[in-house]
């Protein structure tokens, strides 16, 4: 399996391909950020993972966007779902497995969540319960983490989505 350098090998909307080979302006190619948020994904995380800026993951999420295959195989293994998921089929739900998946993701966050903030040793005790009995039928939640408060925490070196904002001239220096 070879590595992609998906830094070199930038996805652009390239309608005037897609347009010859039968697709309309309007019609998506690809739903993968409809995929990112039923699997819990943030931009960012899904950034770090592609190894990409957080402006080219949501470059690469437009539907319109015409990816190459390299870009498709890379947020399949992101988001640890069979690559026909991130393809559109119009009107067609995601398969089973994945949808279970991410119901069982956000039942095992509100389970620690739960487990985090709970006073009673009762209560405690209970969703201790219900995480390990989830554990159980799905071994791969078991390094999941519950659910933010505020949103992720950004590193020193990490800059906000206002960075990626441009605001006018005029706005910031008044002309008079």
């Amino acid at each position: 399996m070879a590595i992609v350098d998906l830094k070199a090998a930038q996805p652009k909307v390239d309608l005037s391909t897609a347009q010859a080979n039968g697709f309309s302006e309007d019609r998506p190619l690809h739903r993968i950020q409809e995929v990112r948020m039923q699997q819990n994904v943030s931009v960012r995380s899904a950034g770090r993972q592609l190894d990409v800026e957080t402006s080219q993951v949501r470059q690469q999420e437009d539907p319109q966007a015409d990816l190459q295959l390299s870009a498709l195989y890379a947020w399949q293994r992101v988001l640890q779902v069979p690559v026909a998921d991130l393809l559109v089929d119009l009107d067609a739900p995601l398969s089973a497995p994945v949808l279970k998946r991410a119901q069982m993701l956000r039942l095992m966050k509100t389970a620690i969540t739960i487990l985090e903030k709970a006073g009673k040793p009762q209560v405690r005790r209970l969703a201790q319960m219900m995480v390990d009995q989830l554990v159980e039928i799905m071994p791969e939640l078991e390094n999941v983490s519950a659910w933010h408060e505020v949103g992720q925490r950004r590193t020193r070196d990490e800059y906000g989505r206002i960075v990626e904002r441009c605001l006018p001239d005029d706005l910031l220096f008044d002309p008079n």
